[in-house]
């Protein structure tokens, strides 16, 4: 049974309204800098050394974990048990001494772009040459194409613009093919050379890449048959295999998808604002989920401030009594924040719990629409609760929060299942049948959507790169 107190709904006035939605969206971190910003800018509130639970109002010995508030009633209950946290640091070391963790549990590191590229070609490259590629390397944009010119390249590093090109050559021929073309079109022109190495190419692709792509992009498919005079049966054979095979944004093989040209990099976590983990580390017992309250003591209104607007004379009444209203209706508006936040997480949680604690698999299609009928709130509410806020599973694998809504993560978990035990490369045809044999019905342009997601070539690049390996 969920040990929260529960509030009365009562109608927000605008303003209440208003500063409730903007600390509902900041996370922990945010959160603590805001507190302290109003801390410094207003003598009516207070922070005491004292720490108390912001849900049973208990005094606190240690940070984290209410020894009253987390441990449920019902030891057999499902339903988790949510509550605010109030912690110094976000993750105590004590906390964190696993021996079998990695050094960095939080946020594992990735290799960006550039050096997984510049890593594959330097034993081809001699020392200078390495020195060239990293500074070309560096000129990428996030779809992996080249930001500059060649000759603005060779200007600036005095190399023959002939060393540069040879370079960049080879930058295009690493995984992913086509990375560091100057051009979408000159990257899907080095992945069809590449295909030729493995496989057959439809004879018209060269030319409909070369020539025809604007064409080709609005399906003008009778037109481009007249101009190359061949059967319009032709066109479309090449067209799928340019559409299928093909990635004019190399970069978002690896890092994102591949069809549309880069926005933002996903951002990465390194503290989570939630905290869920087993009670009694059984993952059979119901889960424990802290909200952290980044306090290193209890925030309240001066109790003492009442006494010096009555003490002080009329011209400084009006602003005490601004401060007063201000500091009272701050606090009101982080209690609201936290009743959200409990209220948003004991649903979500209790509806996700196969995910937290089986994996991708097990993710439940929810969505933020239906969780707001549910907790009768505005869908607002519920993404600005959602936004930019990471969770620790109980395995210490951060994520965001917004993947509890990712309807596409156990397919697309699947998806990576079957690719790491293929005998063989599969198409993206047989991976929507291999789908559709697990229950997942998918297209095949949703199947191309997700591989690229996760970083997997198509089918025939997967080919060379194996024959490379």
């Amino acid at each position: 049974m969920l040990q929260v107190q529960r509030q009365t709904q009562k109608p927000l006035t605008t303003a209440h309204l208003a500063q409730t939605m903007t600390l509902l969206s900041l996370t922990a971190d945010e959160l603590r800098q805001q507190i302290d910003s109003e801390l410094a800018g207003n003598p009516a509130l207070e922070i005491i050394e004292e720490r108390r639970c912001p849900t049973c109002h208990r005094i606190l010995t240690e940070p984290g974990k209410c020894p009253i508030c987390s441990i449920p009633s019902n030891l057999q209950s499902e339903e988790p048990v949510v509550f605010l946290s109030p912690r110094e640091e976000f993750i105590p070391r004590k906390d964190y001494q696993d021996t079998e963790i990695d050094d960095e549990p939080f946020a594992p590191a990735s290799e960006d772009l550039p050096t997984y590229v510049l890593r594959q070609i330097a034993p081809d490259l001699s020392l200078e040459e390495r020195g060239l590629a990293a500074f070309l390397l560096t000129h990428l944009d996030e779809d992996g194409l080249l930001t500059t010119t060649l000759m603005d390249v060779a200007r600036y590093t005095h190399f023959p613009i002939s060393t540069v090109e040879k370079v960049q050559h080879i930058i295009q021929m690493a995984d992913p093919i086509g990375v560091g073309s100057c051009t979408t079109k000159d990257a899907l022109l080095i992945q069809i050379q590449m295909l030729r190495e493995v496989g057959e190419v439809p004879e018209l692709a060269e030319e409909l890449v070369r020539d025809g792509l604007n064409t080709l992009s609005h399906h003008q498919y009778a037109e481009l048959a007249h101009k190359y005079g061949v059967p319009v049966k032709k066109v479309i054979t090449a067209a799928s295999f340019i559409s299928e095979n093909l990635n004019p944004y190399p970069g978002r093989s690896h890092w994102g998808d591949s069809r549309q040209p880069g926005e933002l990099m996903p951002q990465v976590y390194h503290q989570p604002d939630i905290l869920i983990s087993y009670l009694n580390d059984d993952p059979d017992k119901p889960l424990v989920v802290e909200i952290v309250m980044p306090l290193s003591g209890t925030l309240q209104v001066n109790p003492l401030f009442k006494q010096a607007i009555r003490q002080a004379d009329e011209d400084a009444k009006i602003e005490l009594k601004r401060d007063l209203e201000k500091a009272s209706l701050f606090v009101k508006c982080l209690q609201q924040r936290h009743h959200t936040m409990e209220r948003l997480l004991t649903r979500l949680v209790s509806l996700q719990r196969d995910y937290i604690v089986r994996g991708e698999k097990y993710l439940k299609p929810v969505t933020r629409a239906t969780l707001s009928r549910e907790l009768e709130v505005h869908e607002s509410t519920i993404s600005r609760a959602v936004a930019n806020k990471a969770v620790q599973l109980p395995n210490r694998k951060i994520v965001p929060l917004s993947s509890f809504f990712d309807r596409s993560l156990n397919v697309r978990s699947i998806l990576r299942e079957i690719i790491e035990k293929e005998p063989k490369p599969y198409s993206d045809s047989d991976l929507v049948d291999l789908l559709h044999d697990r229950g997942f019905i998918v297209a095949r342009r949703t199947v191309a959507k997700y591989r690229s997601i996760e970083g997997i070539l198509p089918a025939h690049l997967r080919k060379v790169s194996a024959k490379a390996r």
